[in-house]
């Protein structure tokens, strides 16, 4: 199946490099690009991307404002396309704040060719782009935030099983699946189906949104563990 994307960000020359390294590929499709948020979110809901490459930092409308726009669309607009957001920093106040608006992650501008294509058939498959290093930067990122009130007692999120919340709690860690697996003696698989579960139960997108879930819930906490 074609990926169909688009492209937006400020710079031109970066439109037109981004778009010429996808159109490349048998698998994507580049159907359209905008200079700002107001004319990606526009392009968005008519030209129905599957994945919207969307720069941070532009004029008129940023790609946070934007994100939220086309990840919460006003009634009667039922397309809502993967985010992935382009960054020339780390992790920033803007990329965390995206993440919470439920982009699926985030590339540096200057990542390799190879790892673009990458990220974009990631993302549009349904995965989160936040490699457990990324997830690691997160949680020093949360760790310099107010820590949240712990749940009382022992409370479990969700309804979701101890198995489960040990999954979760490594999961914001920053553990990778391979590594839950070998701190809980349980097979790759077996991790991915918690995983899964984790997700469906909390009605989170994905792992990005897991993490941000766990420390903003109080079930995990900066400097434990």
């Amino acid at each position: 199946m074609t990926i169909k994307v688009i492209i937006v960000d400020d710079q031109a020359m970066v439109r037109a490099g981004f778009a010429a390294l996808l159109a490349a590929q048998s698998d994507i499709d580049v159907v359209g690009d905008a200079a700002d948020g107001r004319q990606g979110v526009a392009l968005s809901r008519s030209a129905h991307p599957d994945v919207v490459l969307m720069d941070v930092r532009m004029p008129e409308m940023d790609g946070l404002e934007a994100a939220r726009q086309i990840l919460d669309p006003p009634r009667g607009v039922i397309h809502r396309p993967k985010v992935l957001m382009l960054t020339t920093f780390d992790v920033d106040d803007y990329v965390y704040e995206a993440l919470r608006a439920g982009a699926s992650g985030f590339l540096l501008k200057d990542a390799p060719p190879a790892d673009l294509i990458s990220a974009v058939r990631v993302v549009a498959a349904g995965e989160a782009l936040l490699a457990p290093s990324v997830t690691r930067r997160l949680i020093a990122d949360f760790a310099k935030r107010p820590a949240p009130r712990r749940r009382s007692g022992t409370a479990r999120p969700g309804g979701l099983t101890p198995r489960e919340t040990e999954v979760l709690e490594l999961i914001a860690r920053g553990l990778s699946n391979q590594e839950i697996a070998d701190r809980l003696v349980l097979a790759e698989q077996t991790v991915k189906t918690h995983v899964g579960r984790v997700l469906g139960k909390l009605s989170l997108r994905d792992r990005a949104q897991a993490v941000i879930f766990a420390y903003e819930s109080g079930l995990v906490t900066p400097g434990e563990g």
